[in-house]
């Protein structure tokens, strides 16, 4: 079964947009060194509708295992530490089946 990982986050109200970026780049290079990442999309909100989230995170795989690998694996757990952590007030996460 694929399954697709959907991730919303709000940053702390003082969060500096540089964070965000650094956030944004730093998921970007996950599927260079990811293999098990099928197809992956990040991005801060448009800011076009309120009361949404601050940020998402799509990603696709090919099966839960590929998820596990990827949720797992030093670069991702890097990430969340150095960039996730430090920033994010709250997050919501859904894996569902596609």
């Amino acid at each position: 079964m694929s399954l697709r990982h959907v991730v919303l986050m709000r940053f702390h109200p003082d969060t500096p947009a540089e964070s965000v970026d650094a956030l944004a780049a730093a998921l970007r290079a996950l599927p260079d060194t990811i293999a098990e990442i099928d197809d992956y999309r990040v991005g801060p909100d448009l800011r076009i509708a309120d009361g949404n989230w601050d940020f998402a995170v799509s990603g696709d795989f090919a099966s839960p295992e590929a998820f596990r690998t990827y949720r797992s694996h030093p670069d991702h757990v890097a990430v969340i530490r150095e960039h996730i952590e430090p920033i994010v007030a709250e997050r919501l996460a859904v894996q569902f089946g596609t």
